[in-house]
């Protein structure tokens, strides 16, 4: 993956040039200053695999944390009482899993799942992850999986998502 440094916020990108809400990201350790007790292992896990996976950018910003493998693959997103992990995928889901509405977008559908504990991360989420990591680096393709119609209600939108469909 190639990384492009932004010269004004100084975040990381897998493309140059990338556009993006132009704002300082942080660190990982400022961005968990003042998080929730649960958010770290989550982050941990979630962390932990996609680099077991290759190159990932994680990139902290006030709103959540964001991965990327050249273009946005997941987030976690702090919510009251758990993380909502969203994904991008190249089909669409069905899971009683999914907490929001599949939303789509171009060619890739972005899927929610919230956690509230790092233990619920199991086998499933993470071949879910291990997916989107390969579909991001466009190094996998499901397209000729079966579309799923997805459940749920409203949708996250990433900071990044015009990337995936520029």
């Amino acid at each position: 993956m190639d990384r492009w440094t932004c010269p004004e916020c100084r975040r990381d990108f897998g493309k140059r040039g990338q556009s993006h809400m132009c704002s300082p990201g942080l660190g990982v350790d400022e961005y968990f200053a003042t998080a929730q007790p649960w958010e770290r292992p989550i982050f941990e896990v979630v962390a932990n695999h996609l680099e077991s996976l290759g190159d990932v950018i994680i990139d902290p910003i006030a709103i959540g944390v964001l991965f990327k493998n050249g273009p946005m693959l997941c987030e976690l997103r702090a919510m009251k009482r758990w993380t909502a992990l969203g994904f991008h995928l190249d089909r669409q889901l069905v899971s009683g899993r999914l907490s929001r509405k599949v939303v789509e977008y171009g060619n890739k559908f972005w899927h929610v799942v919230n956690v509230e504990s790092a233990d619920q991360i199991d086998g499933e989420i993470v071949g879910w992850l291990t997916e989107a990591y390969h579909v991001a680096g466009g190094t996998l393709d499901t397209m000729s999986l079966p579309a799923e119609p997805g459940t749920g209600a409203d949708p996250m939108v990433p900071d990044d998502v015009e990337d995936l469909f520029g």
